[in-house]
């Protein structure tokens, strides 16, 4: 059965500056308290069509591929290989203007599990949930506590 979630910050700093930030992967260790690599394979830049490669803190490891790339809206990603448990998994990342400035960022992920892994869907789902909402967290105190500019 698959599953998503959704989640969502204001972040004070313009669309761009936080889509340009979130994808730096030169950075992406400051603010993802998630992972402990996030590398891109063969490219210096994300964009359509590159690959990633991230490990979680737990020592999971994922390959994503960019399958969308539109500045400074929306960014998207497959899996493309990854921990037994997924049969499928994607996210994307959305950033729109705010009234009265700042940015709001929505995650949404969406998976499928294998069996037997699915028996514990319900669990998976809280994990993922909270670490994607803290995140969140992280990615709004790094930005604003560093002043983030374009």
């Amino acid at each position: 059965m698959p599953s998503k979630l959704t989640a969502s910050i204001r972040i004070a700093a313009t669309p761009e500056q936080v889509f340009d930030y979130t994808q730096d992967y030169g950075k992406r260790l400051s603010w993802d308290t998630f992972l402990r690599i996030a590398q891109l394979e063969g490219a210096d830049k994300a964009a359509s069509g590159v690959k990633a490669w991230c490990v979680s803190k737990h020592g999971l490891g994922m390959e994503t591929q960019y399958v969308s790339f539109n500045r400074p809206n929306v960014t998207a990603v497959k899996m493309t290989k990854g921990p037994l448990m997924f049969k499928t998994f994607a996210g994307s990342w959305k950033f729109d203007a705010a009234e009265n400035a700042g940015t709001i960022v929505t995650f949404t992920y969406s998976w499928s599990l294998r069996f037997p892994f699915n028996l514990i869907g319900p669990l998976l789902y809280w994990v993922l949930l909270s670490n994607v909402e803290q995140r969140l967290r992280d990615l709004k105190s790094c930005i604003e506590h560093a002043r983030v500019t374009a």
